[in-house]
């Protein structure tokens, strides 16, 4: 299973409610209840998930409540290993996290992984990262996500270093292509995400390991 956590409202309300700063004050109290609930629920849920040998995969994505990897690890602490995470770096890449530490912050903890990659637009600068255009408005948004190898200058070198950070904490499961490029055809960018894991797989066995982060 790989779902996204739900995002409860706040008491009373029938919208969720996002908390990305601790002000207004009333933000930290609405996160409070929103953990209380979070963890009521999914307690329950890991619990028969692990009465069946099920695991379940919690994808980190903006709008919901475990969005990083400091969330993700406290609803594994709360509700029991179980749950770990559908580790995907686009969404990390575009809140400006760093994938190959997230992922080793996450060591044991990875469950699946989705191979998809995010471009920072040079309109991110004004805009800032917070975007609300429509996907399909590929060259105002201030990012986009795009076909893997094609978000990074060293668009290779730095799989091969995602794939290595993996193995290193724990991970041996496929790398699952997800396709959101709206700037290429849907087989272009998929031949183009299996040409660059391949380059990044097979550098790997036949050649030195790349150094640094992307």
């Amino acid at each position: 299973m790989t779902p996204r956590p739900g995002l409860p409202a706040a008491p009373g309300g029938s919208f969720p409610a996002w908390i990305t700063t601790v002000w207004p004050p009333e933000n930290l109290r609405l996160l409070e209840q929103q953990w209380t609930v979070a963890v009521d629920y999914w307690g329950d849920l890991a619990a028969e998930a692990q009465r069946r040998g099920v695991r379940i995969a919690v994808e980190m994505y903006a709008n919901q409540l475990v969005d990083s990897v400091p969330g993700l690890l406290k609803l594994r602490e709360a509700v029991g290993d179980t749950v770990g995470a559908n580790f995907d770096p686009s969404h990390l890449l575009w809140m400006g996290a760093d994938p190959i530490a997230a992922i080793q912050a996450l060591d044991g903890a990875i469950h699946h992984v989705h191979a998809k990659d995010t471009r920072i637009e040079e309109s991110a600068a004004v805009r800032s990262r917070l975007e609300t255009l429509p996907n399909e408005q590929v060259a105002d948004r201030a990012w986009n996500f795009v076909a893997v190898g094609t978000g990074h200058p060293d668009g290779v070198a730095f799989w091969s270093r995602f794939a290595t950070a993996l193995q290193e904490a724990g991970y041996d499961g496929p790398l699952s292509i997800e396709n959101e490029d709206y700037s290429l055809g849907q087989r272009e960018s998929v031949a183009t995400a299996v040409r660059t894991l391949q380059d990044a797989l097979v550098g790997r066995i036949n050649g030195p390991l790349p150094t640094g982060r992307g």
